[in-house]
């Protein structure tokens, strides 16, 4: 249920107050839905990007891994995959663009030269080689795919939610305050009319009734005084 509304003068100052300040928070908002874009037509090309050389390379590792497995076995391939000691260390942290807080995700490079790899280089073969550079170059592009996802996804998350807010003030919020300030500013220029017409009203009785009185004053005063001469 909608709260009455008082047709004051100082309810039209606060009404206008707050016309003011919501049609500032739409401009703001705005210009911060107008960065988000920009800020998101920034992202999209590389996760387009990212997604289009995942896919490319993930198909590549699974040519290699189905060559190697014919060429080597699975035994040899699941160990030069134990080879492998120490796993990469993922860091989190946190970068603020307009407002949003997106992911920064920091890695180690999986991708190592051939000596620092762990397994031996002389009882294998280059297809095993190429399998193991095909897999680590994947790892981080995943790495950066997940942090620009993420950073996608949230920036998405931040305008739909901008645009609502826009939305709300633009289409709801304006539109209602601009109709009770209307409302109540017909109301006092309604209120000032009554006004005048009841104090034209008093002053024409007013008037009326000081003719009337001076009417009565000139009935009651005396005429003047006729000499008779003798005869």
């Amino acid at each position: 249920m909608a709260e009455p509304i008082t047709p004051t003068r100082s309810e039209l100052i606060k009404v206008k107050a707050k016309i003011k300040l919501s049609q500032l928070g739409h401009k703001l908002l705005k210009m911060k839905r107008d960065g988000l874009m920009y800020e998101l037509f920034e992202v999209l090309p590389k996760v387009k990007n990212i997604r289009a050389n995942l896919v490319k390379d993930y198909r590549d590792c699974l040519r290699k891994l189905a060559i190697a497995q014919a060429y080597e076995g699975q035994i040899e391939i699941r160990s030069v995959a134990y080879s492998r000691r120490t796993p990469p260390t993922v860091k989190m942290g946190k970068k603020n663009i307009m407002g949003v807080v997106v992911p920064k995700v920091e890695a180690d490079k999986v991708k190592r030269p051939l000596l620092e790899r762990g397994y031996g280089i002389v009882g294998t073969s280059s297809v095993i080689d190429e399998l193991v550079d095909a897999y680590e170059a994947l790892c981080d592009e995943i790495v950066l795919a997940a942090e620009l996802e993420t950073t996608m996804k949230r920036l998405l998350e931040e305008v739909e939610k901008t645009k609502r807010r826009v939305n709300a003030l633009e289409f709801k919020v304006i539109p209602e305050l601009t109709g009770v300030k209307d409302f109540i500013t017909l109301r006092l220029e309604e209120i000032e009319r009554e006004n005048i017409f009841r104090l034209k009203k008093i002053k024409a009785k007013t008037e009326a009734a000081e003719a009337e009185a001076a009417k009565s004053q000139e009935a009651r005063r005396p005429g003047p005084v006729v000499e008779v001469e003798a005869r």
